[in-house]
This record gives structure tokens, C-alpha cells and sequence, in this order.
């Protein structure tokens, strides 16, 4: 079942992450894929997952990320999809509708392949699901039955892993 976005944005009212964009040793790294639209629930999923112990990286957080997109904004974002763990596309109306994003989860697929590439789909206010077609190919996180994240692989509604014990 997707995560409703208005959990997302209730999960953002606990406030920003302030980054380091550093992780501690050990610690789940992950680059989150999202339009820019859709600020507060990027919010709302990065405080779920460091309440579950990752450090998530937002392009728009980065103080080094050119304030207009250019070839540099272009190498940042390869350099940190590759550097972390995982890569998140949080799958919205407007996600899918982007330019940036379809690139980014591109990019991600050829760079980590669909091993390290974390789908999490979204319903809005009015049940509608995000996270269809092709997004179905990749590992998902949803709400777990009992309360928090948790992980299943592609195809899989069953048997998921919680996200504070994925590395």
C-alpha cells in the first residue's frame, strides 16, 4: 500500500533535517528523487527514514548545488546518486510528470542498477496511487502493517524488511 502524502506532510511538521551531507560510519545513505513541488513530502519521507537511522540527501539542502540547473547541478547530482547507498524516487503526480526525475532514476538505474534503486509510491488525498508502469520494476517502501517504513523487493507484498535494519 503507498504511503499517503498527507502522512508525508504531517511527518514535515516535525521540522527539517539540518545536513551535514556527511554520514556517519555505517550509517544508510540515500540520494531522494522528488520534484521540487512536492518540498514537504520529501520532507516528511527524509524525517521518517533519520527517525529510522538514514541520512537522506535533497539536491535543494545542498548549499554547493548551483541556484539554476546547468551541467554543474548535472555532475552533483551523478556524483551523490552514485556516492550513496540507495536511490529513492518518491513517486508523485508531479515526480512522474518531471523532467529531472525520469533523468535522475535513468542515470541511477544505469549507474547502481535496480539492486540499489528504492521506489517509494505515494496515494494523495483523493486515493489517487502514484508509482505505476515502470516503477513497478524496482523494490518499494510502504507503510508496514504494524507502524514504520518497511522494505519489499520488486513484485513482493509480503515478507518486508523493515528500513532501520536495511543496509
Amino acid at each position: 500500500m503507498p504511503i499517503s502524502q498527507s502522512d508525508l506532510t504531517s511527518a514535515s511538521q516535525r521540522g527539517v533535517i539540518h545536513k551535514s551531507l556527511t554520514a556517519r560510519a555505517g550509517q544508510t545513505t540515500a540520494f531522494l528523487c522528488h520534484s521540487h513541488i512536492d518540498k514537504l513530502l520529501a520532507i516528511g519521507l527524509q524525517t521518517l527514514l533519520h527517525e529510522a537511522g538514514w541520512d537522506i540527501y535533497i539536491d535543494w539542502q545542498d548549499a554547493e548545488m548551483p541556484e539554476s540547473p546547468d551541467r554543474v547541478t548535472a555532475s552533483r547530482i551523478q556524483s551523490r546518486i552514485a556516492s550513496a547507498d540507495w536511490f529513492l524516487f518518491l513517486a508523485t503526480g508531479n515526480s512522474t510528470q518531471s523532467r529531472w526525475c525520469p533523468w535522475e532514476i535513468g542515470y541511477a538505474d544505469g549507474k547502481k542498477g535496480d539492486g540499489r534503486i528504492i521506489v517509494i509510491p505515494t496515494k494523495d488525498l483523493s486515493g489517487k496511487h502514484y508509482g505505476n508502469e515502470y516503477l513497478q520494476l524496482y523494490p518499494q517502501i510502504t507503510p508496514a502493517d504494524v507502524g514504520g517504513l518497511a522494505y519489499f523487493p520488486s513484485g513482493k507484498t509480503t515478507g518486508g524488511t523493515y528500513v532501520k535494519g536495511l543496509r
